[in-house]
């Protein structure tokens, strides 16, 4: 267990990673998570495969990682992974997604199981800094705020278009910290 971090001990985290490419930050994310003694449960969005696989995430998180609602003969039961969880991180939080959890659209698993989660919410965005500060997104972060949900801040620096400036997600370690203070 990392030192500091005793509040995430035995709390089940679902982690949901969604198309961005802040989704590398999630290999560190998730194995900060299970150092600091949390249960990690990862669902994907199919555009979150293009930035990080599957088998660095089931590897660290030590679980199967879900991306689709089934697959071969088998149902992933996006009711019980949102009833499982403790908290439920959506880390990277794109634009696109942002968009679908503000209109309640369900086109995806990670959607699937947000609209059924039972446990808090909390969203680390990640997005270019014109993205960010286009008023589509704020109204967007503004919803789902008043769904409840938890919103850590965007840091900061290097963006992935060169630029410089806001709209880069919270580094995992940052990220850690903040849910630790949550619990």
């Amino acid at each position: 267990m990392i030192a500091g971090f005793f509040m995430l001990q035995n709390k089940k985290i679902l982690l949901g990673i969604s198309g961005s490419i802040a989704a590398y930050k999630t290999a560190v994310l998730t194995r900060l998570l299970v150092k600091a003694g949390a249960e990690v449960r990862i669902v994907m969005t199919p555009a979150a495969k293009d930035f990080v696989t599957p088998l660095t995430l089931s590897t660290l998180s030590r679980n199967p990682v879900l991306a689709d609602l089934t697959e071969n003969d088998s149902w992933a039961n996006h009711v019980m992974l949102g009833r499982w969880a403790d908290v439920m991180l959506v880390a990277p939080l794109s634009c696109n997604t942002l968009a679908k959890m503000a209109s309640g659209s369900c086109d995806n698993l990670l959607m699937a199981v947000y609209l059924s989660a039972t446990c808090p919410v909390v969203v680390a965005p990640a997005m270019d800094e014109d993205m960010w500060f286009h008023g589509s997104t704020k109204r967007n972060l503004e919803t789902i705020k008043g769904f409840n949900n938890h919103i850590i801040p965007v840091e900061n620096g290097d963006l992935a278009s060169g630029l410089t400036g806001e709209g880069r997600m919270a580094e995992p370690e940052t990220i850690v910290q903040w849910l630790n203070g949550f619990f």
